[in-house]
């Protein structure tokens, strides 16, 4: 193996055991995070004899020492201490980090064993690593026990099937400890396992350490078992789910915690696909509505969350006579989680109705949806509009659209003109150009010349992402005219306006359009009544200076145009105006003697 070190370059070994054993913890931790540094230096021999021996040793310490120690040794360790025939040696100081206290500590020690069985031979695992489980799995404290629910799913094809058996009777006397959290882990790995196993051990030995668990007294345990229950239900044929799994199928989604029902929500359409499209009809529909009726919100959320998923299983007019009913009482739910939830996937109904059935059910829900009180709703709805324009077409689309996008423009609460706003560069984006520009561009515009500051500010930072939207080119004739027209304006707070615009916008444009349209008007404004006006427009001026720098034509520009018109407001009656001018000067001077050099 190549090291890359040369003996001069590694710190001496006695000072970095010094540190392992130093009672600076924070000294301790950086020893740890160089343990490989220091078995690379020991060299493979002494690394076996000197440094693992003290490692198995070091459980008494910091919790973050621990959790770095366990960290380190699945980094492939193995490989300073003689490569994978020795990996086994490893395994001594992770069994005692998989038993400590500190839930996190355990689990990255159970992560690190997991890595090194997959190094190890057949007969590395029977001889070092079965031992270690069978201490765990029986070790006096619950801790030990709920490690080792982790580490059966690793090695068990590795095994012969004698071994095999014991593997799986060691699996069932965890899932039947006294101890919930034993149980816990238990179920927690339970699928993993079940996936290694043959059909006929998944019915006599998976299918009952499962039943078990998924009627445990605990909710903690049983939520887990959704997803073992989607595992063994991939492993069996859809009349053996029927006649196995209907039973716990039924259970768990009516289980009296909604934590347990959350996860079953939640995981449905991996069930639904687990279990066969005949169950899914004759029984899955029924308790997917139920779901979608819960008492609990958090359920309901879940639920909607499938709907698009689920409904692919099932044939139109199923959707329509038992999908539908349930999303138009969820448009209304008290929740705005629920309709949020409802708003994202709604649109993937579309696709499976068809144009007809969409404008009949679905685009009253959009509209209803695209009108809540609440942004996160409002802006689902919206993000997912191109699904719903590919089935019905954007004619029919805006002009269902249209009404509802200006009423919420022109709404009273200048919080939800704002999140108008902030969504329009995405409808732009699934609407297109002539769309835009025939139904929002004015839209748009109106809103650089609203009453409320924070809206004409966002009205600015729309134009620069419709200009990155549709390009620069498209920005030159249907933004760029309307904007420096506004400079003309009587009103000083439009004259304001469209610097601030510019200097948002001016990044998205090139050099010529800069030039040749907006240069001209800007420099012009430099000399109006208003300082507040001059003032904007030297920190406008620094923007377009240092923007373009990096071309030779941009620092010509700089130093020809802006930079004359910068020195003479240094001497402006206000003192503002000076500041803002002195710093764009010298920030212009900066750039452009910078990026010519």
């Amino acid at each position: 193996m190549e090291t890359g070190f040369q003996a001069d370059d590694i710190a001496p070994i006695a000072i970095l055991m010094d540190e392992l054993r130093s009672e600076d913890v924070q000294l301790r931790l950086n020893a740890i995070h160089r343990v490989s540094t220091i078995a690379l230096a020991l060299g493979p021999d002494r690394a076996r004899d000197e440094l693992i021996p003290f490692l198995q040793e070091s459980v008494d310490d910091e919790d973050e020492v621990l959790l770095a120690l366990a960290e380190e040794l699945g980094r492939n360790f193995e490989e300073y201490i003689g490569g994978p025939e020795y990996a086994h040696l490893l395994l001594g100081p992770l069994e005692n980090l998989s038993a400590v206290e500190e839930t996190l500590v355990r689990d990255k020690a159970t992560d690190s064993i997991t890595k090194i069985a997959a190094v190890l031979s057949q007969a590395q695992v029977e001889h070092y690593y079965i031992p270690l489980l069978k201490r765990l799995s029986q070790g006096e404290w619950f801790t030990s026990r709920t490690s080792s629910a982790a580490l059966y799913a690793s090695v068990y094809a590795k095994v012969g099937p004698n071994v095999q058996e014991e593997l799986r009777k060691g699996f069932a006397a965890l899932g039947s400890d006294d101890t919930p959290m034993v149980r816990r882990a238990a179920a927690k790995w339970l699928g993993p396992l079940v996936k290694n196993l043959s059909k006929q051990h998944v019915l006599s030995d998976g299918l009952p350490i499962y039943r078990r668990l998924q009627s445990d007294d605990q909710d903690s345990v049983r939520l887990l078992t959704v997803e073992d229950l989607i595992v063994i239900a991939q492993q069996l044929s859809p009349p053996e789910v029927k006649d196995q799994l209907l039973k716990q199928i039924r259970q768990t989604v009516s289980d009296k915690s909604w934590r347990v029902r959350y996860m079953a929500a939640n995981h449905f359409n991996e069930l639904a696909e687990a279990v066969g499209l005949e169950l899914v009809r004759e029984e899955l529909i029924g308790h997917y509505v139920q779901l979608l009726k819960d008492n609990e919100a958090e359920v309901r959320t879940a639920g909607a969350g499938q709907i698009p998923g689920f409904a692919k299983l099932l044939d139109k007019e199923v959707i329509l006579a038992r999908i539908v009913p349930c999303v138009r009482d969820l448009s209304q739910d008290n929740s705005q989680h629920v309709r949020a939830a409802l708003a994202n996937q709604i649109s993937g109904l579309a696709p499976l109705l068809g144009r007809d059935a969409t404008i009949e059910h679905l685009l009253p829900l959009f509209l209803h949806l695209l009108k809540d009180e609440f942004p996160e709703v409002r802006l689902n709805i919206i993000s997912k509009l191109e699904v719903v324009n590919s089935v019905i077409g954007i004619d029919l689309l805006a002009e269902s659209l249209l009404p509802a996008i200006v009423e919420l423009a022109e709404d009273k609460s200048w919080r939800v003109r704002q999140a108008i706003i902030e969504y329009i560069p995405l409808l732009a984006k699934q609407l297109g150009k002539p769309f835009f520009d025939e139904q929002l561009g004015n839209l748009c515009m109106a809103w650089l010349g609203d009453t409320v500051f924070s809206i004409r500010e966002a009205a600015t930072i729309n134009l620069k992402k419709l200009t990155d939207v549709f390009g620069v080119e498209w920005s030159r004739v249907q933004i760029v005219p309307k904007v420096m027209g506004m400079g003309q304006h009587p009103n000083y707070l439009y004259r304001l306006t469209t610097i601030q615009a510019i200097t948002a916008i001016s990044p998205s444009l090139n050099l010529e359009i800069i030039r040749s349209d907006i240069l001209p008007p800007i420099l012009a404004l430099a000399q109006d009544p208003i300082p507040n006006i001059r003032f904007n427009i030297a920190k406008a001026l620094e923007v377009l200076a240092t923007t373009f720098a990096s071309t030779a034509e941009g620092r010509e520009v700089a130093r020809k145009q802006i930079l004359p018109v910068l020195e003479q407001m240094k001497g402006d009656g206000d003192a503002d105006v000076r500041y803002f001018a002195t710093r764009a000067v010298q920030k212009t001077l900066g750039s452009v003697d910078g990026a010519g050099e």
